[in-house]
C-alpha cells in the first residue's frame, strides 16, 4: 500500500507539474490575444491592421484606395471599401507614402485599359464589413462582399503570404496593379513580367515623400497561371512583359482542383534577383507561416509581463507593445545588400540595415524602449544611421526607403546614439558614432549656420525658430555628454555651452519661449501663446508656445530657476493642463490633438512635460497628470490613440508610463518615476534577470505613491537608472488615494 501511495503521489506531482507548465506556456502563448491591431486605425492614429512580423521588411495590409490625411497608412476604420492589398505601409505617421505592389483577388474579368482617376472607377474594388474582418499580430482576414472571396494574409520577415478562398466554380483571378498610389505617391516607371506558369516579377519606381523609391518584387502562386492580360499606360500589351509609367495585370487560374489560391510575395530595394533570394523557400503552408508569425510576436511581447485584473489595460498595453515593434523596418536583403538614395548598392556587413526612421518622434521614448525590449536591434539601427552618415556626412533626420525626407526639426539620431551608449548597447563603433554626432552639429544645413552665428535661430531668418533652437540645444547637450565620456574635454565644454541656447529665447515676463530677432533683443510681435500656424510663418513646429516652451529636458533645474523657482514653475506648469483648450489661428496644425488644457498628448513635443513636476519637488502632480493622461488618451477602440502613432512613440509613452517610468531626458540613462497602473510588471531582461515593479493597492483612485522600496530598502527619489533595471530586483510602491507630498523629495 505504501508503494502504491507513492506511485499515486508521484503521478499527482507529475500531473501538477505538467499542468503548471502548461499554464505558464498558455500565459506566454496567449499574449497575442491581448493585442488589437485595430487600435489607432480610427481618428488620427494612422495605423494599419495588416500582417507583418516584428521590424519586418514587408507589411501586407488592406488599402481603402482613398487619399486623405487620415488614410496615411492606406486604411481607416471609418471606411468600407477595399481597393486591394499592398506590401509596404507606414505605421501611424502623418505621411501618405508607400502602398507599393497592390494585389487584389477578383472573380470576374475586368477591363484594364480604363483610366481610374479615383477609387470609384477601380473596377476591382469591393465593399467589406468589419463584422467579417479579423486582425491579429501577423495575421489579417477580410471577406470581400462584391466578389465573395475570403482574403487571409500573413508574413515572415521578407515575404508576404496570401490565401484567397473563392466560391465554388467561381472564376479565380488576381489583379496586380503597380500604378496604384495613394496621397502624393506617384509611380514613375513600372514593369510586370510573367516568368513562368507560377511566377511573376517586376518593379515599381515611384516618387512621393521618398523621392527615389525603387521596389522590386517576385510572386509565386500555388496554381499555374492559365492566361493573363497585361496593360501599360492604358494600352493592352501582348506577350509576357509590360512596362510603362503604370502597369497592371490580370492573372487567371484554374478553379477545378480547389477553391483556394495561395501566393507568396517578396520584395527588395536592389533587384528582382534579390527579391527571389528573399522569397521564403517554404511551400504554401499558410497556417504554418501564420503560426510562426504568432510565435515570433509572442517572443517580441514577452520582455514585459503585466498583471492586472482589468483586461482592457492588458489590451491597451500589449497593443502598444505590438505597435512599438512595427518600425523601424528591415531594409537590407538576405545577402545584406540595400539601395541608397543615390542608387548605389551597398552591403550591410554583420548587421541588418533598417529604414523608416521617424527620429523626431521616436527619440523620446520609442528608441529608449527598444534598449529594453529589443536590445539586439539597437546596434543594427545605429549602424544603419552610420552607413547613412558615410554617404551624406550628416546623420539622418527622417529616412524612408533610404531617402532623406528632411522632415521635422533637429538631428535626433544624436540622442538615439547617446541613449544606446548610456544604456550599455554594444556592437557599433563609438568613436565613429561620436564623429558623426559632432560633424552633424558642426555643419551649416537646416539653420545650424544661424544657430552657430547668433547662439540661437532668429525668427526673422528661419521659420520654426523656437522649436529648432530648443532641439539643437538638446542635441548639443547629447554631443557634450558623449565627448565627456570619451575624454574630449574641449568638445565637452564647447557643446555644453551651446546647449544653453534655450536661455536666449526665454521671455521671463510672459514665461514662454518666444521668437527673437537677429538683433538679440526684439521679440516676435504680436504674441499669442495659443496661436498655431501649421509649418509656415511660425516660431513653433506643429504647435504653439504653450506646447513648445517646455523642451529643456537636459537642464530642467536651471530651467526652473529661469522661471523663478519651484513654486512659480509648478504653478505655470499646472496652468498648462488647466488652461482652456482653445487654439487660435486660421491654419491650425491638425497635429494638435489630445488636448488637456493646452497640453497636446496627440503630438510628441508634449510627451515629457508631465514629468517635469518631479524636478520642481512636486512629484504628486506628475503622478496625478500622468494617470490622467493614461486614463483619457488611450482606449481599446479604433479611436484609441489621441494622435499619430508615429512609428511607436505614442505607444512607447504608454508602455513606460503605465509601468511607472519615463525617459524624460531620453539620453540620460535615467527614468523619471510616475504612477504605475499595474499591480505588477515584470521586465524579462538579458541573462535571465528580472526587474519587478509592484504597486500595492493600485486602483482607479489609488494612483498616488505613498512609499517605496528598492530591493527592500527605502526608496525616496523620483529617478531610477537604466543600469539599476538591468541589475534586476524589485521596486515596490504602496499606492493611495491622497498625495504623500513628502515622498520623492530626495534626489
Amino acid at each position: 500500500m505504501k508503494n502504491i501511495a507513492l506511485l499515486v503521489l508521484s503521478a499527482t506531482l507529475l500531473t501538477n507539474c505538467k499542468s503548471n507548465s502548461e499554464k505558464r506556456t498558455a500565459k506566454y502563448d496567449d499574449l497575442v490575444q491581448y493585442v488589437n491591431p485595430f487600435i489607432g486605425t480610427g481618428g488620427h492614429g494612422h495605423t494599419y491592421p495588416g500582417a507583418t512580423v516584428p521590424f519586418g521588411m514587408i507589411q501586407v495590409s488592406p488599402d481603402n484606395g482613398f487619399s486623405s490625411w487620415d488614410w496615411c497608412s492606406g486604411y481607416h476604420y471609418s471606411d468600407s471599401i477595399v481597393a486591394g492589398f499592398s506590401h509596404l505601409h507606414l505605421s501611424g505617421t502623418g505621411i501618405g507614402d508607400l502602398a507599393d505592389i497592390l494585389f487584389m483577388p477578383i472573380n470576374k474579368q475586368i477591363e484594364l485599359t480604363t483610366k481610374a482617376t479615383s477609387r470609384d472607377l477601380l473596377a476591382y474594388k469591393s465593399t467589406y464589413s468589419h463584422k467579417n474582418e479579423t486582425s491579429k499580430p501577423g495575421y489579417y482576414q477580410v471577406y470581400l462582399n462584391d466578389s465573395k472571396i475570403n482574403v487571409e494574409l500573413t508574413a515572415s520577415q521578407r515575404t508576404a503570404f496570401h490565401k484567397y478562398t473563392f466560391e465554388d466554380k467561381d472564376l479565380q483571378s488576381v489583379i496586380v496593379d503597380l500604378g496604384f498610389a495613394i496621397n502624393w505617391d506617384k509611380a514613375t516607371k513600372t514593369e510586370i513580367t510573367i516568368e513562368n506558369e507560377t511566377t511573376i516579377s517586376g518593379y515599381r519606381y515611384s516618387t512621393g515623400w521618398a523621392k527615389n523609391q525603387k521596389v522590386f518584387f517576385v510572386a509565386q502562386f500555388s496554381k499555374p497561371i492559365s492566361k493573363w492580360g497585361l496593360v501599360a499606360d492604358e494600352k493592352n500589351i501582348a506577350g509576357i512583359s509590360a512596362s510603362g509609367e503604370k502597369t497592371i495585370a490580370q492573372l487567371f487560374f484554374d478553379h477545378k482542383n480547389s477553391n483556394e489560391l495561395y501566393s507568396k510575395v517578396a520584395i527588395s530595394s536592389v533587384s528582382v534577383a534579390n527579391a527571389k533570394e528573399n522569397l521564403d523557400k517554404s511551400n504554401f503552408d499558410f497556417n504554418k507561416v501564420k503560426a510562426t508569425a504568432t510565435k515570433t510576436w509572442n517572443t517580441a511581447l514577452n520582455p514585459i509581463e503585466v498583471e492586472t485584473s482589468v483586461d482592457s489595460l492588458k489590451t491597451i498595453f500589449y497593443s502598444a507593445l505590438y505597435h512599438s515593434q512595427l518600425a523601424p523596418v528591415t531594409y537590407s536583403d538576405k545577402n545584406g545588400q540595400f539601395r541608397r538614395e543615390d542608387d548605389k548598392i551597398i552591403t550591410a556587413k554583420d548587421y541588418t540595415a533598417y529604414s523608416t526612421l521617424s527620429l523626431w518622434d521616436t527619440f523620446r521614448a520609442e528608441n529608449p524602449l527598444l534598449t529594453l525590449v529589443a536590445p539586439d536591434k539597437v546596434s543594427d539601427l545605429i549602424n544603419s544611421m552610420l552607413a547613412y552618415y558615410e554617404t551624406k556626412k550628416i546623420l539622418p533626420v527622417w529616412t524612408l526607403y533610404a531617402n532623406e525626407t528632411n522632415t521635422m526639426t533637429g538631428y535626433h539620431a544624436i540622442p538615439v546614439i547617446m541613449n544606446a551608449y548610456n544604456n550599455g548597447i554594444k556592437g557599433f563603433d563609438v568613436e565613429k558614432a561620436y564623429e558623426a554626432m559632432k560633424s552633424t552639429m558642426m555643419q551649416n544645413e537646416r539653420g545650424l549656420d544661424l544657430y552657430k552665428k547668433y547662439g540661437f535661430i532668429p525668427y526673422n531668418l528661419l521659420d520654426e525658430s523656437v522649436t529648432i533652437t530648443l532641439e539643437y540645444a538638446y542635441d548639443d547637450w547629447c554631443v557634450a555628454q558623449m565627448a565627456k565620456s570619451l575624454g574630449k574635454e574641449e568638445d565637452y565644454n564647447y557643446f555644453l555651452n551651446r546647449s544653453k541656447a534655450y536661455e536666449f529665447l526665454f521671455d521671463a515676463k510672459s514665461g514662454f519661449m518666444r521668437g527673437k530677432a537677429a538683433d538679440g533683443k526684439s521679440w516676435n510681435e504680436p504674441f499669442d501663446p495659443k496661436h498655431s500656424n501649421h509649418r509656415e510663418h511660425t516660431d513653433y513646429t506643429e504647435g504653439n508656445a504653450w506646447q513648445h516652451s517646455w523642451f529643456v529636458p537636459h537642464d530642467v533645474d536651471a530651467f526652473i530657476r529661469l522661471h523663478g523657482g519651484n513654486e512659480k514653475f509648478s504653478k505655470r506648469l499646472e496652468q498648462l493642463f488647466t488652461e482652456s483648450s482653445e487654439i487660435t489661428g486660421n491654419n491650425i496644425s491638425a497635429d494638435i490633438s489630445g488636448l488637456i488644457g493646452q497640453y497636446a498628448h496627440g503630438n510628441e513635443p508634449s510627451h515629457h512635460i508631465a514629468y517635469m513636476f518631479n524636478h520642481a519637488k512636486q512629484p504628486w502632480r506628475t503622478q496625478y497628470w500622468v494617470r490622467h493622461i493614461l486614463d483619457t488618451q488611450y482606449n481599446t477602440t479604433p479611436n484609441g490613440l489621441s494622435g499619430n502613432e508615429d512609428c511607436g512613440q505614442m505607444s512607447a509613452w504608454y508602455i513606460f508610463s503605465s509601468m511607472g517610468l519615463y525617459p524624460m531626458n531620453p539620453a540620460s540613462g535615467e527614468y523619471e518615476i510616475g504612477s504605475p497602473i499595474f499591480e505588477k510588471t515584470t521586465l524579462n531582461l538579458p541573462q535571465g534577470k528580472k526587474f519587478i515593479i509592484e504597486a500595492a493597492n493600485v486602483s482607479a483612485k489609488n494612483f498616488y505613491i505613498q512609499s517605496a522600496t528598492l530591493n527592500g530598502l527605502p526608496f525616496n527619489q523620483t529617478t531610477i537608472t537604466h543600469q539599476q533595471l538591468l541589475d534586476g530586483g524589485t521596486l515596490h510602491f504602496v499606492m493611495g488615494s491622497e498625495p504623500n507630498k513628502n515622498w520623492g523629495l530626495t534626489k
